[in-house]
């Protein structure tokens, strides 16, 4: 499934992939709505007939996930309703094996996200999941989302790394397809990013795995503890 001989470079996404998708399905259909209309004082069913639309409206884009948007564009502030639900905030199933085996592999991790900088904090704030990886990227510091052959490039800009020695492990299809065209060597499915709905269908031609378990066996037994190109930031190099 992944040739971890061929690895230098893990790219993790966050949302779906490291931590439960359920808290931002849940904030985004139901308290969103729901809290809209507690202060809109309009119908619940009403709220959610016009948020929902809106926010798949701008699927794919940086403003799909962009607070400082939505906060705007519903007179609300959507950070402040999101920390109302931080409890539903989790590490998916064996996240946390898999990143100490990544570590005792020697393998550079490194998160990169479509988040916006402001949940992204609440999140490291309840899980401490960024003291678990090398380096954080918000596209939002790039100016594109994953899913653009634009952030790609701006991420080769920011970071050196070997593409072709390079892993993306996501649970997002088009983003994996956006990876795998910018020439990111190997490319891995989550097909169970919500514990609570049901994993969905397996990609066409990507691999795919739905709990991190299924490959931590293959991980610790392929890989000895070797030295690895280190992973810097550019522009702390450049010191910027």
């Amino acid at each position: 499934m992944i040739d971890w001989s061929s690895v230098d470079t893990v790219f993790l996404d966050m949302d779906g992939t490291l931590l439960d998708l359920h808290f931002d399905t849940y904030f985004w259909l139901t308290h969103l709505p729901m809290r809209y209309a507690q202060l809109r004082q309009i119908p619940e069913r009403d709220a959610r007939e016009l948020i929902v639309p809106m926010i798949r409206a701008e699927q794919g884009s940086l403003n799909w996930y962009c607070t400082d948007f939505w906060s705007e564009r519903l007179a609300l502030n959507v950070t402040d309703l999101k920390a109302e639900v931080r409890e539903r905030i989790g590490y998916r199933p064996h996240t946390k094996a898999f990143l100490a085996a990544l570590r005792e592999a020697s393998l550079p991790a490194w998160i990169v996200t479509n988040c916006h900088p402001d949940p992204l904090a609440l999140k490291f704030a309840e899980t401490g999941l960024d003291t678990h990886v090398n380096g954080v990227v918000s596209s939002h510091e790039l100016g594109y989302p994953k899913e653009s052959a634009e952030f790609w490039r701006a991420l080769a800009g920011k970071l050196s790394f070997d593409p072709a020695r390079t892993l993306m492990v996501d649970d997002s299809f088009p983003v994996l397809e956006s990876a795998h065209r910018a020439g990111i060597g190997q490319c891995l499915a989550v097909l169970a990013p919500d514990s609570q709905e049901a994993p969905r269908k397996a990609h066409d031609w990507l691999p795919g795995i739905h709990d991190f378990d299924e490959v931590i066996p293959d991980l610790r037994s392929g890989l000895k503890t070797r030295d690895i190109p280190i992973m810097r930031d550019k522009q702390t190099e450049s010191g910027s």
